[in-house]
């Protein structure tokens, strides 16, 4: 039997759900391995006329996903932009905007973030203020309102997914909802299709799943979570995913310089100047810690 070529669209567990000639097909792995992502391309041989056993994942341009201590969790893969949605109301973490832009980063991605509920004015400037820090390291910060404002909030989001492959994530109450819900009109019918399709019932809505806009732009939404573990990236991914040691690595005294307390170390330098935030350089100290843990 010739083997076909089909999209990711959703997953869960080791079931998943390919797109193929604009039709939904059950798809599972051969054996336990559960390594494919939404997003991916791959091929996969027909076992009914609506199921299938995929074969292989087609080469990835990129692949997004965070780890525990213990495993690894599959975000998405072939995203060529990261939405991070945060909010005025609920206030959202430093911690996981910093860790998703670290994640970015590491995976190649750019990063934009969609600060959502602008209409709530009271908790703006302050949100405002948190949020350039992160426009001053060159992450670009896009202000909109879905519910109130519909019409604004695509005009302003519409022109950045236009021939993207884009992820949305954030903490729960953030909005990522509405946004999606506006960006394709007929989201809830299609969870309600995929989820029939995955069989996973009506009470399960934590799955990531992607939605096609137009051939070439995708948008795939993620379950909302409060944590965002990096233990799979490497010392040298770590010290590449912050941009602002970028001009310093490479000057340091020794060669494999750790940048946490070596002497004549650059990236010291910088946090003492100022040029690198305390903050950030804790965040790197922390994740190369959890590095040093990682069990699998």
């Amino acid at each position: 039997m010739d083997e076909l070529t089909g999209l990711i669209v959703a997953a869960h567990g080791r079931h998943y759900l390919a797109q193929f000639e604009g039709r939904f097909l059950q798809c599972v792995t051969r054996g336990k391995k559960s390594d494919v992502a939404v997003g991916d391309h791959v091929s996969f041989k027909l076992t009914s006329p609506d199921q299938g056993v995929i074969e292989a994942i087609l080469p990835r341009s990129a692949l997004l996903y965070r780890s525990d201590q213990y495993k690894s969790k599959l975000l998405a893969a072939n995203v060529t932009q990261l939405f991070i949605v945060v909010a005025t109301e609920p206030g959202f973490t430093e911690d996981l905007v910093s860790r998703a832009l670290v994640a970015a980063e590491s995976a190649g991605i750019k990063a934009h973030l969609i600060l959502n509920k602008i209409d709530i004015t009271a908790s703006l400037e302050a949100t405002r203020k948190r949020l350039a820090f992160y426009a001053g390291l060159g992450y670009p910060v896009h202000e909109v309102t879905a519910k109130e404002d519909p019409a604004g909030t695509l005009e302003i989001i519409s022109p950045l997914l236009a021939g993207q492959s884009t992820i949305l994530i954030g903490q729960s109450g953030m909005g990522k909802s509405s946004l999606v819900n506006l960006l394709v009109p007929d989201a809830e019918i299609a969870v309600r299709e995929i989820s029939a399709a995955l069989d996973t019932g009506k009470h399960t809505t934590t799955f990531t799943r992607l939605y096609s806009i137009d051939a070439d732009t995708t948008v795939i939404d993620s379950p909302g979570f409060q944590e965002f573990g990096l233990y799979q990236l490497s010392e040298g991914m770590l010290e590449r995913a912050f941009p602002e040691f970028a001009a310093h690595l490479g000057t340091c005294r020794f060669y494999n310089c750790h940048h946490l307390n070596e002497p004549d170390c650059q990236i010291l330098q910088g946090l003492k100047d100022g040029k690198i935030s305390a903050a950030r350089h804790a965040l790197y100290r922390q994740l190369l810690h959890e590095a040093s843990q990682k069990l699998y």
